[in-house]
């Protein structure tokens, strides 16, 4: 048997960065941040800029931070300046009483019964996909990395509006790639200052935001002029008719924007992210690759079909959930304590940054077998489950990503319709190497062979 197959990855640094390269690796690749004892010991300490972090590997003290005591906890001023100006004041970053009747007013949009009210419409989008794919690959090696932010905004977009994305796809795209190259990287400036105080940077963002508000609000006019339906049909209808259970008020059409720009940028950036790793690994790995495509092959993947044939795409589903794994979109997440507090046997004082990264966590050796290796047979159904809070791709507790379930369903259904219509093989041996910053992109975007079946 072949020994499976190991991505190559930047090597942790010797010793902990001092603070020039703390400061480099949180700008460029924040794997840079964490030594070989991030992946053995359960937590690790150290400080910046005048203020202790700690990362935590242990899952009682992560269940501490996440889930028993998630109140004294709050998130860092630098994720507030920067997910703000696309987020708004949506779930994402609404704390409290706000997030609380948030919660509860968009959870009956993501139950499994609305979920697969979608599947249909995420099978169309990703089906008509193809043929601009095939287009694409007949004139010479893909960058698929782009190709999978377009299908997955297709898919986000249908399933949200039931709109074509092709009217508010380039803009979408455009301002959230300037976004993520220019304002989305924190500056010194960003991890100090509380978020009333604008720093340079945070002008730039303002201005953003402005231009991003005005998009969101011609997409949410649009879908709105659209005739009415008895029944809900798309995420839109399901969150315009949302009610708080507890006091009946729905969303204003503010928040309502805010909602969905959350879960269009969110949820389309972590599946196309989810998708290129998928085929970046199957590329790397064709036995591998054309057994999930005999799986596909043997499956009804019509939009009529689909709520039945999504649970029998067990390898498929396997392979995203192992790149998510080894490439977790959402590669950190960061808290502050509000005050002194103790989790795991690990002192945390007040003002710490706590640090609880899937990164680290999905490649822990006292975790996985060999964790740095693409083993999708290890997310099978009759695999033992990972240990408790050793696989967060999602997050963890109540504050778990709503759309997880989505994400997942639209993930392994793209990579479906990729592996029925193509084979995949890499066009360059340069290898491919995580740099996250705010998501778990490559450090470039390299060309793909992809061949009709």
């Amino acid at each position: 048997m072949n020994a499976p197959f190991v991505p190559p990855r930047p090597a942790p640094p010797a010793e902990p960065p001092g603070l020039p390269a703390f400061l480099a690796a949180i700008r460029t690749n924040a794997i840079g941040v964490w030594g070989p004892e991030a992946y053995e010991r359960e937590w690790v300490t150290g400080r910046a800029i005048r203020r202790p972090w700690i990362l935590l590997n242990a899952p009682e003290a992560i269940q501490h931070v996440l889930v028993d005591q998630r109140t004294a906890y709050r998130r860092t001023p630098a994720s507030i300046r920067i997910l703000w100006p696309i987020t708004g004041r949506g779930l994402l970053l609404a704390e409290g009483e706000a997030w609380r009747w948030q919660r509860r007013t968009i959870a009956p949009a993501f139950t499994p019964r609305a979920i697969r009210l979608l599947l249909p419409l995420m099978m169309e989008a990703a089906s008509a996909a193809m043929p601009a794919l095939a287009a694409d690959a007949s004139s010479g090696p893909v960058d698929l990395l782009a190709a999978m932010q377009h299908v997955a905004l297709e898919v986000a977009t249908r399933a949200m509006f039931s709109l074509d994305a092709a009217r508010f796809a380039p803009d979408l795209r455009g301002e959230l790639g300037r976004y993520a190259l220019r304002l989305a990287r924190p500056t010194p400036l960003d991890l100090v200052l509380p978020p009333q105080l604008p720093t340079p940077r945070d002008l730039a963002r303002l201005r953003f935001r402005r231009r991003f508000v005005r998009l969101m609000d011609a997409i949410v006019a649009a879908r709105a002029g659209q005739s009415a339906v008895d029944a809900p049909r798309d995420l839109f209808d399901l969150l315009r008719a949302a009610r708080d259970p507890e006091t009946g008020m729905a969303f204003t059409p503010a928040q309502l924007r805010d909602q969905i720009a959350t879960l269009i940028v969110a949820g389309h950036e972590t599946t196309a992210l989810a998708l290129f790793w998928s085929l970046y690994l199957l590329a790397s790995v064709p036995e591998v690759q054309e057994r999930a495509a005999a799986e596909v092959a043997a499956a009804d993947l019509s939009a009529e079909a689909v709520s039945t044939t999504l649970p029998r795409l067990e390898l498929t589903a396997a392979v995203v959930n192992e790149a998510l794994r080894l490439f977790p979109p959402a590669f950190t997440l960061v808290r502050q304590a509000r005050a002194d507090d103790c989790a795991g046997g690990v002192t945390i004082p007040r003002g710490s940054v706590v640090m609880i990264a899937p990164w680290v966590l999905h490649r822990h050796r006292r975790l996985w077998r060999d964790p740095d290796a693409f083993i999708p047979e290890r997310f099978l159904p009759d695999a033992p489950p990972p240990p408790r809070f050793a696989f967060l791709p999602f997050g963890a507790g109540p504050r778990v990503c709503i759309g997880a379930q989505f994400a997942l369903a639209e993930a392994t259904l793209v990579l479906a319709a990729v592996l029925r219509r193509f084979r995949v093989a890499r066009a360059e041996a340069r290898p491919v190497l995580p740099a996250p910053v705010i998501t778990t992109y490559p450090d470039h975007a390299p060309g793909f062979l992809l061949r009709e079946r």
